[in-house]
This record gives C-alpha cells, structure tokens and sequence, in this order.
C-alpha cells in the first residue's frame, strides 16, 4: 500500500512563515505528481500548489509570491515553505500525489494524506 504522511503544521502569527513536509512511502512505482491542498472551515478543499515529474510548479492565485512548493524525487518528499502567512491561509493542508504503484503499474492513482491544520493568528 502507499502512504502519505504530512507534517510541519502548527500556529503561526501572521507574517511568519511554515514549511509543511509530505513524505510518500510504501509499493510506489513512480510519482507522477505532488500537490498540497487545503480546505478553511466552511470552505471547499482547493489545490494551492503542484508540481509535476520534470514539470514547472502551479500555484493558486492567493498564495502566487508567498509559497514555494518543492520536490525531493529521490526521497518521494514534497515540501510546501509558507512565507508571509496571512489569517486567511488558515486550513488543514492535505498532500496529495498521482502516482503509479507496484500493485497497479498500468494506472495512475491518487492517494491523499490525512491532512496537518496551519493557523494563523492576526
């Protein structure tokens, strides 16, 4: 089975900043892509960044200057690094991948982690 395993999340003041770490684990064949995704109280989940094997990085429009989304292939590790965190970036943040695994080589999955709650405080 494959895993994936958030971590970085906490309570920042705003203007500071948080780097939230994903780490995927188990039968994988090959990622495809990694992406973060968050959902506010009362909000729908949303993507706030991805990034493909080779691929340039996208980002949501709100956090375009202030977040940096990264990928360690080799440690199957995405990294989102939040600067400038503003009240509204409050949310649980969830990981998410596309990928290819042992068990399924043929097709692509999506797998989702449980989420880890960033809070900002004015």
């Amino acid at each position: 089975q494959v895993q994936l395993v958030e971590s970085g999340g906490g309570l920042v003041q705003a203007g500071g900043s948080l780097r939230l770490s994903c780490a995927a684990s188990g039968s994988i064949l090959r990622i495809n892509t990694m992406g973060w995704y968050r959902q506010a109280p009362g909000k729908e989940r949303e993507l706030v960044a991805r990034i493909a094997s080779g691929g340039s990085p996208v980002y949501v429009d709100s956090v375009k200057g202030r977040f940096t989304i990264s990928r360690d292939s080799a440690k199957n590790t995405v990294y989102l690094q939040m600067n400038s965190l503003k009240p509204e970036d409050t949310a649980v943040y969830y990981c998410n991948a596309d990928l290819r695994s042992f068990v399924q080589p043929l097709s692509s999955r999506t797998y989702w982690g449980k989420g880890t709650l960033v809070t900002v405080s004015s």
